[in-house]
């Protein structure tokens, strides 16, 4: 990747653009991210920046974690990720600013999908239901396992009742509507994974 940053899901919105046509976007707010690492191939066997974001009380990190922040001589952050970037034209304690983005620029979002709890295969795998009518006694069941004496299993990857959502996903494509540094915003054309408050990672669109 080239540039990415980390920000904070604000929610949904719309605004007019020039033309008065209403476009629908996704407001996130991206604080300043902070360099505290710089990896390379020659100690880490790869080249990469770990970031820094968040708020969090100093109380709240532990020891280990703490240093790392000291030798860096950043203030402690809520949360560190890894970006492998084509080009590393940071610094040690330097800020990743929504101002490395431009309205019109194509992106990838990625964050955790929201959480739907434990569902079963017709909410989860889009199966059919069954007939409605008196008797069927067969509505939104799995249906068949698989054969009986041969294989005498259930194949693994079967599509069955469990938990839904809260995975990692990435929504490709999405187009920058507009970016507000003085408000550290980014406004996002659609929406993206990811319930309100949760943090998403933005960065430049792989297959733009």
């Amino acid at each position: 990747m080239k540039k990415a940053i980390m920000g904070t899901k604000i929610g949904m919105t719309q605004i007019f653009d020039e033309n008065g046509k209403i476009v629908p976007v996704t407001v996130v707010e991206a604080k300043p991210n902070v360099v505290v690492q710089i990896k390379t191939t020659e100690k880490e066997g790869y080249n990469a920046i770990q970031v820094g974001y968040g708020e969090i009380r100093e109380k709240l990190v532990n020891k280990p974690r703490q240093g790392q922040f000291k030798k860096a001589g950043v203030g402690v952050k809520r949360l560190l990720k890894e970006f492998r970037l084509e080009e590393n034209t940071y610094e040690v304690g330097a800020e990743i600013k929504v101002d490395a983005f431009e309205a019109g620029e194509k992106i990838d979002v990625s964050g955790l999908s929201k959480g739907k709890g434990f569902a079963g295969v017709i909410k989860k795998w889009n199966f059919h239901i069954g007939p409605k009518s008196h008797g069927s006694k067969f509505h939104r069941a799995v249906g068949s396992m698989g054969a009986s004496s041969s294989p005498s299993r259930t194949f693994k990857n079967k599509k069955m009742p469990g938990r839904m959502g809260h995975v990692n996903t990435t929504v490709l494509n999405l187009e920058i509507v507009k970016v507000m540094p003085e408000k550290n915003v980014i406004l996002i054309k659609g929406g993206i994974p990811g319930p309100s408050k949760s943090v998403v990672v933005i960065r430049n669109s792989v297959k733009a």
